[in-house]
């Protein structure tokens, strides 16, 4: 059965709890990244519209954009990631009693492990979008629901840690350094800055809730 997150939670949860190793870790990182965006566009809609915060109401509409993308891409890759695990899946099932198809399944998981990396990093930079536009979102939006920005960013930076590590686990079984080395310079620049973001947010957040 083809995972979709119109179904209900429960079934999303049930799948995950079971012993079908897809949906997975990957799959979670991306959905983490999701509700942190979900939540932005929440607050975002909860300022629009206020009279309180007519002066920035143009800017909220542009973060409301943003989150609306981020959450539709990351929602898409919370169900792609399944998708991408069973043909890794499916590679190494093949078989291999001849040297002609040993060839051809070590090359089948080493494309399949290739492809099935670039999910896990999609997901990581929209998770690092996320964090970044909780910044802004939190400075300039509803002081009613800054709690929820928090809850956005938390979310967040634990789906791109999430998916970063999905990136690794999948790089381990690939060969090709040069490709490796490659992903990896891509994930490298928002490694060190995720963290300070997302504790940046964070700390505004505390200091408007205990206020």
């Amino acid at each position: 059965m083809q995972l979709s997150l119109d179904r209900p939670a429960t079934e999303y949860l049930n799948r995950l709890a079971s012993s079908d190793p897809a949906p997975g870790g990957g799959s979670v990182a991306a959905l983490a990244g999701a509700l942190g965006a979900a939540l932005l566009s929440m607050v975002c809609n909860l300022t629009v519209g206020k009279e309180k915060y007519q002066a920035v109401e143009e800017e909220i509409r542009g973060y409301l954009t943003e989150a609306e993308s981020l959450r539709a891409e990351l929602s898409r890759l919370t169900e792609h990631d399944a998708v991408v695990y069973a043909k890794v899946a499916a590679a190494y099932k093949m078989p291999r009693n001849t040297e002609q198809e040993k060839t051809a399944r070590a090359a089948a998981i080493q494309a399949a492990l290739k492809e099935s990396a670039k999910v896990p990093l999609a997901a990581a930079k929209a998770c690092y979008r996320v964090l970044e536009l909780a910044g802004p979102t939190g400075e300039k939006g509803n002081l009613n629901v800054i709690s929820d920005v928090g809850v956005a960013v938390a979310l967040a930076e634990a789906g791109f840690q999430c998916a970063v590590l999905n990136v690794e686990v999948n790089l381990a079984g690939v060969k090709d350094e040069d490709h490796n080395q490659r992903t990896r310079a891509e994930i490298a620049p928002l490694l060190a800055q995720a963290r300070i973001l997302r504790d940046q947010v964070w700390q505004r957040v505390e200091q408007a809730v205990k206020a």
